[in-house]
């Protein structure tokens, strides 16, 4: 068969029939279909492994291409050597032919010439005995001379070759001494030519008779037989020639046809494979079929060699797609004659490809056989892309269904394409009239008149447009046209009813607005006038500033030059007063007076301390304290601040306590602390009754000391809290010792923390006491670098 033997055929190479895809119904068996469903998927077969050829064409060809002009070259130089050998060997025998001849010839030439003398009658002239010798015997150029007995030619045959003495024409030779017995011999000619001879001698009259023959005539019948040789060698060689032209053309060409084809088919090979399609051919009549590589490759199995049987096939293919054997009938029937159709068929690792086949019946011209040859194509990703399109078709739908817009496109030919609800029911439309592919004119004459009056807004860029209509129930709607890059037409057309009635209170609004903007022009000239009226009460601020603070900066000096003028005088009051209540110089007389030099010592002592807040609380504000900070051990300012406060304390019946740690460190200024502590220490016993208690304490604060001062006093509000930060103010008119104090105690203590880098901070509540907290930096150039920044602030 023709197609069976495909396989083998240089088309089959091109195109190896590739398997079969066709359309299948949904016809067949049902119960059988179940079952081949239930049952495992079929395993594709292995390939039987290849077997090395003995006898491959391909190669035969090649070599043959090579052999065969080197043996036909080979052929010609042997028969030209065989050729020449046997011209060689020939052309050496000729001359001792020619002298056996020769000497035949002349031993007849004198047996005839002595039979003619015998003959003869006396007298008779040599020149007819002569002739008497048989005429065969001057051919090939041979020469017959007869000579007497003094050896001079009487008669020579043929005529006219010459005369004179007979050793002359044999060249003096030792052959015309001794005659028959040097027998025929090669000799030298008169005229120089080379010659062959043979002499007898003769009873009678006569001497000897020679025959002769140049050396040349003697080869010529060789060279003629040469030259035949040459002529059939040449004949020769020039037809092998031809035949090896001819089979070298052919081969070549044969070669390029080979090369072209093999070309074609891997261009062939290449397009099906880049294609993802298959090739393939089903023998209806035998039920083979064959796959191409592609096939193979398209379904990631291994490609085979033999065909596949239909059960093979039929196995393969997706069990919804149809059935094999009724497709079979029909094409065997002849009721199908071409196959396009999509299907699954599973592949190597059991998933299922979608494919596309189109095949046509062909009967084989050999042997009439139907095939059905055709092609297969991969159409899984069109297949996905084609699920992916039917989904993005309904997710529009849908989205085009939900939009508040009344949505309608039309195709190019004014046709619908699609349109929501809103759309259908704003013009009264059935379903029937909103299916796809219903004319413009057809939806149009179903639809019923709502629009009133309409009016173009403006001009849409892309051909579109953009107006507004008015309905019969009073709704506005407007529509906004706009032409797709196919050539149809969108149209949405939404509710702007509230926008229409929002336009009107805009306009009213507006009209508003217009009477409210004369308003505020007549505001603003108010506002102007009283912005120039603030500009000029700014401007006196300016300078009513500058004033107060060169008063500030007077009242500073003032002070320091005061508290220096009054320190020197209270220095010798006290100074004397002490002298007096110590009696130095002697008793001072009444007890009284000794209460009086005392009273003088406190008081001074008093004013020095009051004048000594005022300068220092004057230099804070001008910025002339600096801090002299250094590493200080926590525990001993505190041990020496409880110290000196002790005596107060338990006079006045209060209790004081420390607590702290005894190795705790602070960077600071050892003065400043222990003024710090003094003014705080000195505020909690003045405002703690007796019977109270007043709390020292310090803890660590991450990389600084806290240092809290607690009491059980009076306590303040928040007012009264900001009140006694202030300088000279006091919380309340309390007095000490019938001294009330400057009030300047809190404000020098909190510019002395800031000037550490910490914060004061008071917390109280009347009747609840107080609780006064600071922070100071820990040791470490950090908090050096802090200190010199706040002070130099």
């Amino acid at each position: 068969m023709a197609r069976a033997n495909a396989a083998d055929s240089s088309l089959c190479l091109d195109t190896t029939a590739s398997g079969l895809f066709f359309a299948l119904s949904p016809k067949g068996d049902a119960s059988a279909r179940d079952d081949e469903a239930e049952a495992p998927p079929p395993q594709p077969r292995r390939p039987a492994p290849r077997r090395p050829s003995l006898f491959n064409p391909s190669r035969l060809e090649a070599l043959l291409r090579r052999v065969v002009p080197v043996a036909a070259g080979l052929f010609l130089l042997l028969l030209l050597g065989l050729a020449l050998d046997a011209t060689l060997q020939s052309y050496y025998q000729v001359e001792p032919e020619a002298l056996s001849e020769l000497e035949a010839i002349g031993q007849l030439a004198a047996d005839d010439v002595e039979a003619a003398l015998r003959n003869a009658s006396p007298g008779a002239p040599a020149s007819v005995l002569l002739d008497s010798t048989r005429r065969h015997i001057v051919a090939r150029g041979r020469s017959v001379l007869l000579s007497d007995r003094a050896g001079q030619i009487v008669a020579v045959l043929p005529e006219g070759a010459g005369a004179g003495a007979l050793t002359d024409r044999l060249g003096g030779a030792p052959l015309a001494v001794l005659g028959e017995k040097a027998g025929a011999m090669r000799i030298a000619g008169p005229n120089g030519l080379d010659m062959l001879a043979a002499v007898r001698n003769l009873d009678g009259p006569f001497g000897q008779i020679a025959v002769i023959q140049p050396v040349d005539l003697a080869f010529a019948e060789w060279r003629a037989s040469a030259w035949r040789a040459a002529l059939l060698l040449l004949g020769t060689a020039a037809m092998l020639a031809l035949l090896v032209f001819a089979f070298v053309t052919q081969a070549r060409r044969a070669a390029q046809a080979e090369t072209e084809r093999t070309r074609i088919r891997a261009r062939i090979d290449a397009a099906l494979e880049h294609g993802r399609c298959g090739l393939w051919d089903w023998n209806l009549a035998t039920g083979r079929i064959h796959w191409s590589e592609s096939m193979y490759d398209m379904l990631g199995m291994p490609a085979r060699d033999e065909f596949l049987s239909f059960g093979e096939i039929r196995a393969l293919l997706h069990p919804d797609d149809g059935d094999l054997a009724d497709i079979a009938e029909q094409l065997t029937a002849g009721a199908l004659q071409t196959v396009d159709h999509a299907f699954r068929m599973r592949d190597a690792r059991g998933a299922f490809v979608w494919l596309r086949a189109r095949a046509q019946v062909i009967r084989d011209a050999a042997d009439g056989q139907p095939h059905l040859v055709g092609i297969a194509v991969d159409i899984s990703e069109q297949q996905r892309l084609a699920e992916h399109s039917a989904a993005s078709d309904r997710r529009l739908r849908d989205a085009v269904e939900t939009i508040s817009a009344a949505f309608v496109l039309w195709d190019e030919h004014n046709q619908l394409v699609l349109c929501n609800s809103r759309f259908q029911r704003l013009h009264g439309l059935t379903d029937a009239c909103v299916a796809p592919g219903a004319s413009y004119a057809q939806v149009m004459a179903n639809s019923q008149p709502l629009v009133e009056s309409s009016e173009t807004v403006r001009d849409a860029d892309g051909g579109g447009r953009v107006y507004e209509a008015r309905l019969a129930d009073g709704r506005w709607l407007q529509i906004n046209e706009r032409r797709t890059k196919d050539g149809g037409y969108v149209s949405v057309g939404a509710d702007i009813s509230d926008l229409k009635r929002h336009e009107q209170s805009l306009l009213d609004g507006e009209r508003k607005l217009m009477a409210t903007i004369a308003d505020l022009r007549k505001s603003r000239q108010t506002l102007e006038l009283q912005a120039q009226q603030l500009a000029e009460l700014a401007e006196r601020y300016l300078e009513q500033k500058a004033a107060a603070e060169a008063a500030n900066r007077a009242k500073s000096d003032f002070l320091a030059n005061m508290s220096h003028e009054l320190r020197t005088p209270l220095t010798h009051i006290i100074g004397f007063a002490e002298m007096m209540e110590n009696e130095i110089f002697g008793a001072i007389g009444h007890q009284r007076y000794l209460g009086y030099a005392g009273d003088i010592r406190k008081s001074g002592e008093y004013l020095r301390g009051v004048i000594g807040d005022v300068l220092e609380m004057s230099r804070l504000e001008a910025g002339q304290i600096t801090v002299a900070a250094r590493e200080i051990d926590v525990a001993v300012a505190l041990d020496q601040a409880v110290a000196d406060f002790q005596d107060a304390a338990k006079a006045k019946q209060v209790t004081l306590t420390l607590e702290a740690p005894r190795d705790e460190k602070a960077f600071a200024d050892a003065a400043a602390l222990s003024k710090i502590l003094e003014t705080l220490l000195k505020n909690a016993l003045k405002f703690t009754p007796r019977g109270g208690h007043v709390a020292l304490r310090a803890q660590a604060s991450g990389a600084g000391c806290e240092i809290e001062v607690e009491d059980t006093g009076c306590g303040m509000s928040p007012e009264e809290i900001q009140q006694v930060c202030r300088p000279f103010e006091q919380k309340s008119p309390l007095m000490v010792d019938g001294m009330k104090g400057p009030g300047l105690g809190l404000s020098i203590a909190r510019s002395l923390v800031e000037l550490h880098g910490g914060a004061l901070q008071i917390d109280s509540a009347p009747g609840q006491g107080a609780r006064v907290r600071f922070t100071l930096p820990g040791p470490g150039e950090a908090s050096a670098n802090k200190i010199a920044l706040t002070t130099a602030a």
